[in-house]
Order: structure tokens, then C-alpha cells, then sequence
């Protein structure tokens, strides 16, 4: 007995079937072109598996890619009259060649008939439901066919869960007639996060038969551990990153070293943290089955380096460069910003100096005695907000939908920098801790301590932003 699931992905043409497909499969599938009728032919692909091609226990969720809808009404009449194989027959073919839009039509109609477990119904849900004319006539086709629709809203943008759940309400208000239609969900091809699609596979369960039940859950269960597995791997190398830019020094050649000395040294240990930051953006493209030019894109965005010396430290030229990060050279004393740069007793001298690219991420040096020569790093109002920007990076990947091709862009909206910015602060005193922890016992002591860190916030940050999906990350740890 074959243990197939499988799901039809169906819409009006042009709505976004084919880039959704991409998104869930992490590969390039189909042809996406801005135009009708693009996709003529139904093709299926795997999306999970478990147990091995051939034996017993092996069991497979199957993705089907249909030809868009163009003129449902008059495709369902047609429809109607496929009792008669002959007529049927002869209606495909002579469409096949006067009436291609028709034709396709029909393909993901016989797809569904034939294929389908669950429906997924793609709508635009940039548009009102009473202004979408198409959703009707073909909800009534995909209901006469008689499968459970799993209605998604595509299209919708980085919308908060406040706006995601105003949209679900007013388009479940509007199909709630269309009895097939068993669920209403949010999954934008372009902006969707994993935790999404780990809601979907978990409602699509309990629209299956009593046979094909323990096997979706199976699935889903697969589903899920294989995303876990690359949030984890994204977490563990985050914090690795993130330990390795709070340990880094640069040693300065003389005690009394000169203003240029200092801004080589602070040069150096920037140059080393972009390096870092492209590796790590690599890494985070990689594992979510995205391309690009992340490191490219990094070091355009990131301003050039400016550092005048200590004049930067006058207070009465302003303490913090181009006045990006208030207050954080609160604590230090008059006198040692009247006076310079102090390398005596060991004491922390630092100041933010510079700024960091287009993210608007400050570039804080701090200026320690080390064991033989002074030494540059990184200071704690910095490592902050590399934090910040660091998780933030990860939410943009996390987001980006592979439909949408080569990743290029890495800010993320509003919604998630708030959500973020809340994280860190419930747990300053854990973050402020850890770096102490990194700058003094190394990379590693660190790493051990941000790898708990980072995922612990990354998951409350996640929860926040989709309550609906929450068991999905709780019940992973």
C-alpha cells in the first residue's frame, strides 16, 4: 500500500502558486513570470518523507502545482457534463488547441479530482474579499469536486498579528458559506516564516481520512524536526558570532601608542567583525535553502569607517559620533573625557566611535590595558546592538520566501525591530552578564552561554509575533 499525502495548490492564474511552491520547497520549481496562465501543466513534489523509498513504514506528503484558473464558471459547467468519457475527451483536446486558458483550467480541476487529499486555495489578500469577483465561482467549482480547502492568504506582506488576524476574520466572514472550505490561514510566498508552515501541516490533520491521519502527523512531525534542526544550527552559529565579536581584541603596538595606531587597531577589529557578519549571513542563506549576495550587500551597506581620534571624545564636539547612540557614555567621568583615551590601571576607557552602515548599528570601541600593550574591543553598548541587529538578520532570512529569488534586501519591518527591542530589554542583565562572561574566559565560555541565549529569545520573539503557532516552538525544547 503506497502511504501518499497529497495537497493541490490552486488559485485564480497569476495569484502565486508556483512561488509558493518554491518557498516550501526550498528549490527552484515551475517558471514565476508576471503574467497569466504561466503554469500549463500539473507537477507534483515531494515536500517530506518518512522512512526509506521502498520499505514498509515509507510515507510521503506530496505538493501539486496546478495551472491557475482562468474562467471558472464556464469551466465548472464543462466540468459537469465529464460523466461522458467520450465527450470529455473530445472537449480536451479540441480546448488543447482553441481555447489554452480553458484547457489549463481544467488540468488542475482533474488534478484535484484525481490527486488531491486537501486543497490549498491561494487569494490575494492585498485585495478586499467582496472586490475579489474570482473567488466565488471557483470555490463553488473546487466544493462541487468535493475536497476539504484549506483557503491560504497570499500576499499580505509583513503584517503584524494584529493586521494578520483583521485579515483572517474578514476573509473567514466571507467564504464561511463555502462549507469545503475548513480553514482560513495567512502564508505569504514572499514573507512567510517556517512556524507558518508548521501551522498548516498541523491543520491539514484532522481534514483527513482515519487512514491518512497517523501518517500526517508523522509527516508533520518530520516536517517539523527538520526545521527545528536549522533553527538550532542557526542559533549555534549566531552565538558563536556574537561570542566571537565580544572576545576579539586587537593589540596595540606601543603603550603609548599614537592616534593612528588606535585607528588601525579599531580598523582591524572592524574589518574582522564584516568578515564575520558575511560568513554568518552565508551560513543563515544557506541553511534556509536561499541565494545571494549576502556579504556583497553587507559591505555596501556598511558606511566607510571614520575614527578622528580622541577629539571625538570632547564633550564639547559631542561624545558619541554623529550622535547615533545617546547616553552611552554614561558612567564615565568628566575627566576622563576631558582627557583622552586612558590606558592606566586597566580601567575601561571607552566610547562609541563611528557608526555602522545602513542598519544604523553604532561601532563602540573600548580601549583596555592588556597583559603586555593596550588593546581595542568591542564595548557592551555595541555587542547590544550588534545583538539586536545580529536577531534581526535572522528574522529577515527567516522571512524571505525563496519565490522571491536571490536575497538582497535584510532589513526587517517595524514589527519585528519593536518585538526584538522588547526581547533584549526583559533580559539585559543576562545579555550584560554573558559578554562580561565572553570578554573574560574567551569565545567559547561565551558561545556555550549565547547559544542558550539566543535561542531562548529568538523563540519568545517568535511566539510574540505568531501566538497561533506557539506549541510548535514550545514543545521543541
Amino acid at each position: 500500500m503506497r502511504r501518499i499525502i497529497t495537497l493541490s495548490i490552486v488559485s485564480h492564474t497569476n495569484v502565486g502558486k508556483t512561488t509558493l511552491a518554491r518557498t516550501l520547497l526550498r528549490r527552484d520549481v515551475g517558471e514565476v513570470l508576471d503574467q497569466a496562465h504561466v503554469t500549463e501543466l500539473s507537477e507534483a513534489h515531494t515536500l517530506i518523507e518518512v522512512g526509506e523509498p521502498g520499505e514498509e513504514g515509507h510515507g510521503e506528503l506530496r505538493l501539486w502545482d496546478t495551472p491557475g484558473f482562468g474562467d471558472s464558471a464556464r469551466l465548472l459547467k464543462r466540468l459537469r457534463r465529464f460523466g461522458t468519457p467520450l465527450l470529455w475527451f473530445l472537449q480536451q483536446t479540441w480546448d488543447r488547441i482553441t481555447d489554452r486558458p480553458l484547457w489549463s483550467s481544467q488540468q488542475a480541476a482533474l488534478n484535484i479530482r484525481d490527486e488531491a487529499d486537501v486543497v490549498l486555495y491561494l487569494v490575494n489578500a492585498a485585495e478586499e474579499p467582496e472586490d475579489a469577483g474570482y473567488v466565488a465561482p471557483e470555490l463553488e467549482l473546487l466544493s462541487w469536486i468535493g475536497r476539504p480547502i484549506v483557503l491560504l492568504l497570499n500576499q499580505t506582506g509583513e503584517a503584524d498579528a494584529g493586521s494578520r488576524a483583521d485579515r483572517l476574520s474578514a476573509w473567514r466572514r466571507h467564504v464561511e458559506r463555502f462549507e469545503a472550505v475548513r480553514e482560513v490561514l495567512a502564508l505569504d510566498a514572499f514573507s512567510r516564516c517556517w512556524v507558518q508552515e508548521s501551522l498548516l501541516l498541523e491543520r491539514v490533520v484532522p481534514l483527513l481520512n482515519d487512514d491518512h491521519r497517523e501518517l500526517m502527523e508523522e509527516l508533520e512531525e518530520a516536517w517539523n524536526r527538520r526545521n527545528l534542526e536549522v533553527f538550532e544550527r542557526a542559533t549555534a552559529a549566531m552565538a558563536q558570532y556574537l561570542a566571537a565579536g565580544a572576545a576579539d581584541r586587537e593589540e596595540l603596538p606601543d603603550r603609548k601608542a599614537s592616534r593612528a595606531d588606535k585607528k588601525q587597531g579599531m580598523e582591524t577589529l572592524a574589518a574582522r567583525l564584516e568578515a564575520a557578519t558575511g560568513e554568518l549571513m552565508s551560513t543563515l542563506l544557506g541553511l534556509h535553502g536561499l541565494e545571494g549576495s549576502a556579504a556583497a550587500e553587507i559591505d555596501r551597506q556598511l558606511d566607510a569607517f571614520a575614527v578622528e581620534g580622541e577629539d571625538l571624545l570632547d564633550p564639547e564636539k559631542g561624545a558619541v559620533w554623529g550622535g547615533v547612540v545617546s547616553g552611552a557614555l554614561g558612567g564615565l567621568t568628566a575627566d576622563i573625557l576631558s582627557g583622552g583615551l586612558s590606558f592606566g590601571g586597566g580601567m575601561l576607557a571607552g566610547a562609541v566611535l563611528g557608526a555602522l552602515g545602513g542598519a544604523g548599528l553604532a561601532r563602540g570601541f573600548q580601549l583596555i590595558k592588556g597583559e603586555k600593550l593596550p588593546e581595542v574591543s568591542w564595548s557592551a553598548v555595541f555587542l547590544d546592538r550588534l545583538a539586536d541587529q545580529i536577531l534581526l538578520r535572522y528574522l529577515a532570512v527567516a522571512h524571505f520566501g525563496r519565490g522571491r529569488g536571490e536575497f538582497r534586501d535584510h532589513d526587517a519591518s517595524q514589527h519585528w525591530h519593536e518585538l526584538v527591542a522588547a526581547a533584549l530589554q526583559a533580559r539585559a542583565d543576562e545579555w550584560s552578564a554573558v559578554w562580561k562572561a565572553a570578554q573574560k574566559d574567551g569565545q567559547e565560555a561565551g558561545a556555550r552561554q549565547l547559544r542558550i541565549l539566543v535561542d531562548e529569545t529568538l523563540r519568545g520573539v517568535l511566539v510574540e509575533g505568531y501566538p497561533e503557532a506557539s506549541g510548535v516552538l514550545r514543545a521543541a525544547r
